[in-house]
């Protein structure tokens, strides 16, 4: 019976994704449920199992292939799975000369082929590949299922990069050409599209982090012990955003053709940087949970992204982001609103700086803030209130206690 491999549903804000290296070949035999192939979309890496017992017969996509959902990918014969069983257990019971030296040399080969052909990558140990320029036959496997890790990859480049510099100091290679990947492409579309589609505006303001920094200190032991997390920045900034995008809620509206769409509901992406770049998991339902939930989820999400697990429900939909660049030292930016959102809260390092209090020159922890957002919907005094209702209450806590 042929039974078709088919790529699964994609959600509404995916629309393509790329093959990966197949992890079987023609003529392999595979069990219902085990991995196939990984197809990577601009969002999450999908492993694509297989939905039956039996034999490939046909594989029609090749890796670096664009797919769409619903197409067939490969094909396997289900009934082929019993008839290789049988003719293997044939082949057990016919003795073998090992003193044929054809026969073993034979096997030898066989051998090698096998761990050839079943050597298992993930799109970021590919890229690794690539960008060292090593075929994946020069590296050892030490990961689970015989995969691949990016320790192994490197161990080998180092050794290639102990030889190249023995050898000579001179670059030979002044450039280098690399694929973009399916998620960085993506990214580049939503950005131009982002900054030829909307009328953008970015207005800043700063905050002093002197009391969120004393929350942290006095309670941040007691905090993680309680929920097993610890506690960020981010928490805070969420919590404030929520009370904002509450008095103006033009900031968590976007556009629809010719309609502007008011979300009853605050569903916030929080940025996060993974191996395979900018993704954007989303907490849902922000306005009704707790510091300590949205702690948690975070650290979830987060640890989700750097070990690509984030599935596409994670990253589906959102009404408003927060990125902080701040992680990385970043002084000020303007951040660009993440489609079809209309608008992105931008946090970013924080630095002791000389401040005027009751006129008096003080030292405060200072932070910049950015809001980006889309002229279209949100008026420019809409945009500077919203960012002074942040600050008021970043730089005063407890009106997030006693909503105020």
């Amino acid at each position: 019976m042929k039974v078709d491999v088919i790529i699964p549903e994609f959600s509404e804000s995916i629309s393509e994704g790329m093959i990966g290296d197949w992890l079987k070949n023609v003529g392999d035999q595979v069990e219902e449920g085990e991995t196939l192939v990984e197809v990577e979309t601009d969002k999450v890496v999908l492993e694509i199992p297989s939905p039956a017992s039996g034999v490939i017969e046909a594989i029609n996509k090749k890796a670096n292939d664009t797919v769409l959902s619903g197409d067939v990918i490969a094909t396997l014969n289900s009934e082929a799975a019993a008839n290789k069983a049988q003719d293997s257990q044939k082949s057990e019971d016919i003795p073998i000369n090992d003193s044929d030296e054809s026969v073993q040399k034979i096997q030898q080969d066989s051998k090698v082929d096998t761990r050839q052909t079943t050597v298992k990558t993930s799109p970021a140990v590919r890229k690794i590949l690539d960008e060292q320029g090593i075929d994946k036959s020069e590296v050892t496997p030490t990961g689970k299922r015989g995969r691949i890790t990016k320790a192994d990859v490197m161990q080998v480049a180092e050794k290639s990069t102990a030889v190249d510099q023995a050898t000579s100091n001179i670059s030979t290679s002044p450039t280098e050409r690399v694929p973009m990947s399916s998620l960085r492409k993506k990214i580049a579309q939503r950005l131009v599209s982002a900054q030829n589609d909307y009328a953008m505006l970015t207005t800043f303001n700063e905050v002093n982090m002197q009391e969120i920094l004393s929350i942290r200190a006095k309670h941040k032991d007691k905090f993680q012990e309680m929920h097993g997390v610890k506690l960020g920045f981010m928490s805070f900034f969420v919590l404030a955003a929520v009370e904002a995008l509450r008095d103006y809620p033009a900031v968590n509206a976007s556009i629809e053709d010719d309609d502007i769409v008011y979300h009853r509901y605050m569903d916030v992406g929080i940025a996060v940087s993974s191996e395979r770049g900018l993704v954007v998991p989303i907490v849902r339902n922000a306005d009704v949970k707790s510091m300590s939930d949205i702690e948690v989820e975070i650290n979830q999400l987060a640890n989700k992204a750097r070990e690509n697990k984030l599935t596409i429900d994670d990253l589906s939909g959102g009404t408003f982001t927060i990125t902080n660049g701040g992680v990385f030292g970043s002084m000020m930016s303007t951040p660009i609103i993440n489609p079809p959102q209309s608008a992105i809260l931008g946090m970013h390092a924080i630095d002791k700086r000389a401040v005027v209090e009751n006129d008096e020159i003080v030292i405060r922890p200072m932070m910049y803030l950015a809001l980006s957002y889309d002229h279209r919907i949100i008026d420019g005094r809409e945009a500077v209130l919203f960012l002074s209702r942040i600050k008021k209450i970043i730089e005063d806590p407890v009106q997030l206690l006693l909503y105020v």
